[in-house]
Formats: C-alpha cells, structure tokens, sequence
C-alpha cells in the first residue's frame, strides 16, 4: 500500500456517502491508502469500511439567513479549509475526489489551490452547488446519467455510473418475471429516509378507484411515516387490501429485488439502485430539492423507458390510478422497463470510477 493517500471527501447523507464508501472499497482492494473528509455524520459510514481512516471537516450551509448566519458559515468555512489543507500535507495526498456536499467543498478546494489532481463524482443530473463552485478547476466530473446539467463547457466528463450498495449490485442482470396475466403484481413504495406523506395520501385513494379484481391483484409493501402508518392501515384495511406497512425496512435490497413495479421518490441513490436491478420505476419527484434536481434525474430515467414521471402536483388519486390498470392490463409494459432499465445501469460504477481517479492521479505501479 502506498503511504500517500486518496482523500475521498463527502457531505454526510447517504446519497453522497454510499458512492464514496463504495469507491473507497474498491482503491483499497487496489492497493491505495484511503483516507475520507467528511462530517460527523459521515464518519459512521466509513466505520463499516475496514483499512480505510476518517477526519471530520468543519462544514456548515451557505442557506442560514441574517448576518449572523452568514458570518457563521464563513468562520466554519474558512475552519474547513486550514483542517482540509492540514489533511492534504499530513497524508501527503496523491489527489482528492469529491461527493458534494457542503463537507466536501474545503479539501476540494484546498487541493485545487495546492495544485493536486482533484476528481469530482455528482451523483445527480443536475451538478450540486458544491461540485458547481470547483468545476472549472478539477481534473475530471465522474457523472452518474447520460446527461448532466450545468456542467461548464470544456470540463473533461466521464460517464462512470452512480456506485451502488453490494446487495444491489448482485440483482444485475435480473430475470425480470412480469405478472402473469390476471396474476399478482407486486408493488413496493419507498418514500426516502422518513418516508413521504404523499405516498400516504394519494395510494390509499388511488386503490379504492380499482375495481375489485384489480384491488385483489396487487400486493402492496409501503414505507410510511410513523404518524401515517394507521390512518393507512386503516384505510388499506376498509379496502380489503392486505398491505405490509412499515416506517422503515432492513431488507430493502430483497424487496427492491422480489417486486415487479416500485414507487419512489427519484433521489440519486434510489434511482440507481432500481436500474441495477432492473425494476420499473414510479417517479414522484421531491419538488422542493436543490435545484429540482429530482426532477431531472426522473427524466433521464424516463428517457430510458425504464420507468414513469408523475409531478408532485400530477399524483393525483385518478392519475395514479388509471396508470395501474394500465400496468395491469399490459403488464408487457414493465417486462420493457425492467429490460431497459438493466441495459442503461452501470453496476461496475466503483471500479469505473476508481478507474477514472487513477488516470488522473496514477496507479500503484
């Protein structure tokens, strides 16, 4: 192992640090001394990755209003930058690759300014505002979709995929088994980390304009709020509809691999875990997200034929509800997805990643 590190540096969200995890599985498998620069919360991901050290980074967001919260956030960004360039000279880093994140922009900027190699990945379609602000001074931008937005012209672009977690990577390729005709179709809703009271409101609604048959033939395992699971009970169970409801589950992956049609929220990390396995997509893009950015990484989804956008404003019980029977009396429809969807993943989007940062920053020879 080389004493020079990789500084892999990331806000502490899953959606930022699952990729960085994953790459930094794969430069450890390689060889390289990884170290991360992330936040607090950052540092309980990195503690599930053996050989690999974490640093906290003072970080804090640019959107606390008032001067006092402006003058907080330059302090604990001017803080970020000397911790970020101590790291830098400390580990002797070859180079740096950024996640975003608010945590991620004082080593990235540090190491631009020391003049060292630095990699940034965005996970979404649309660059975040971290990644936005170094983009003209960074080696390469890794993207996750075909497209990506507000990327400056002239900044070296590399499709890599977005890294998803292993027991995703092990649904690719799925045999996708769409409902037999009049047969079961499985349905899983996931609404990201707390769930999304929308998917409370509207489903329940949407079931009850199915008729009977068509009630009868789904079969429902929805993530809920804590303070929506039973008033959706309730209302499943008026229905005759036997649903499994739950404010979080611990098998994701095998639920995500055993179900025929999903809805979702449309959050990076989601998306690309449901084309490595291949499953169609619902889309309810989070209409209040940075730069709409949910938005855009539906639509790339949807270009693909992998999956449907609904806007926030546009799930509606009746919309919701005749797109099912759609589903259910075509199910071909999501044979099609499914297929399209596993042409489009990446699923060797670590080792394509880990690949692009030692072109930039050399391999172990």
């Amino acid at each position: 192992m080389s004493n020079r590190a990789i500084i892999l540096t990331a806000g502490g969200t899953g959606g930022h640090m699952f990729p960085a995890v994953a790459l930094g599985e794969a430069l450890l498998k390689r060889g390289h001394r990884v170290v991360f620069a992330t936040d607090a919360r950052g540092v309980e991901y990195v503690k599930r990755l053996e050989g690999a050290e974490a640093v906290i980074v003072p970080a804090a967001s640019p959107s606390r209003g008032g001067p006092l919260g402006k003058l907080t956030f330059m302090f604990t960004l001017a803080r970020g930058a000397w911790a970020g360039a101590r790291l830098l000279r400390r580990v002797g880093a070859r180079g740096v690759v950024g996640f975003g994140g608010y945590a991620s922009f004082p080593t990235c900027f540090m190491a631009c300014r020391q003049g060292r190699s630095v990699v940034l990945h965005e996970q979404n379609a649309w660059l975040g505002l971290a990644n936005r602000k170094l983009a003209l001074q960074v080696a390469a931008i890794a993207t996750s979709f075909h497209k990506v937005h507000a990327i400056p012209d002239g900044v070296r672009t590399e499709e890599t995929g977005n890294p998803v977690r292993p027991d995703f990577i092990g649904l690719h390729p799925r045999a996708y088994d769409p409902p037999a005709a009049n047969g079961e179709m499985r349905l899983l809703v996931l609404g990201g980390s707390q769930g999304a009271r929308i998917f409370s409101d509207v489903i329940p609604e949407a079931f009850a304009l199915l008729d009977e048959n068509e009630r009868r033939r789904l079969q429902l395992t929805q993530q809920c709020r804590p303070e929506d699971l039973e008033r959706a009970r309730t209302a499943y169970a008026d229905l005759g509809v036997e649903a499994e409801l739950n404010d979080f589950f611990d098998d994701v992956p095998a639920r995500v691999g055993s179900a025929h049609l999903m809805i979702c929220r449309s959050g990076a990390g989601t998306v690309s875990e449901a084309m490595v396995a291949g499953l169609p997509t619902i889309m309810v893009p989070y209409p209040f997200a940075a730069d709409n950015h949910q938005l855009y990484n539906a639509e790339e989804v949807a270009e693909a034929g992998a999956g449907w956008v609904m806007a926030q404003d546009d799930f509606t019980a009746e919309s919701l509800a005749t797109r099912l029977k759609a589903l259910l009396a075509n199910p071909a429809q999501l044979a099609t997805a499914s297929q399209a969807a596993t042409a489009r993943a990446i699923p060797d989007a670590a080792d394509r990643l880990a690949d692009l940062v030692e072109d930039t920053m050399g391999a172990i020879t």
